[in-house]
């Protein structure tokens, strides 16, 4: 017999309300002067592992409304120039919210490196739209260790997705509870 909890898990706007929930806390520790100094080095970028985990999990629980709202709350509250980062992530998800059939029967390692190729090619992007419009940047070496950074903690930010709200990959052939195919 199915339970409250297990309806409630199943429905697609239960996650939406618990990505935009784990972003807005996310970006709440990012705010926080928690050790940082000058001269540290940049941690991983859990939101970009989040939604790139999300993304090739159940690309429909990110639409992509969502994902650019949230994306340009932080652009806003981050000061990055509005809607840059933003387009850049809402590419990289879009290419691969097309290749879900694809993404569906790839292993994690596969996958991995996908996501890696696909996050050093947001940063490259973001420092070309910089580097032409003379914006002044961070040091390359900096942007490229949390991008490496993110790179190694997606597979720890995909088995917590896993393990903690059963987020996984559907299988092939799996519909809903409405009969329509996942």
């Amino acid at each position: 017999m199915a339970t409250v909890g297990d309806a409630l898990r199943s429905s697609v706007w239960f996650y939406r309300g618990l990505f935009v929930a784990i972003a807005v806390v996310l970006l709440y520790v990012r705010l926080l002067p928690l050790g940082s100094e000058a001269g540290d080095w940049p941690g991983p970028d859990l939101l970009l592992c989040l939604i790139f985990a999300w993304a090739t999990r159940r690309p429909d629980y990110l639409p992509v409304w969502l994902l650019a709202m949230v994306l340009l709350l932080e652009d806003m509250i981050l000061l990055r120039p509005p809607g840059l980062w933003t387009a850049l992530v809402v590419l990289a998800v879009e290419f691969v919210r097309n290749r879900v059939a694809l993404t569906r029967e790839l292993t994690l390692v596969a996958e991995w490196f996908m996501v890696a190729g696909l996050m050093i090619a947001c940063l490259l992007a973001y420092r070309l739209a910089f580097t032409l419009s003379f914006l002044p940047q961070p040091a390359f070496g900096f942007a490229m260790m949390q991008v490496l950074w993110s790179i190694l903690c997606y597979p720890v930010v995909v088995g917590a997705s896993r393990l903690a709200f059963d987020l996984r990959k559907p299988a092939t052939g799996e519909v809903d509870n409405y009969g329509r195919r996942v």
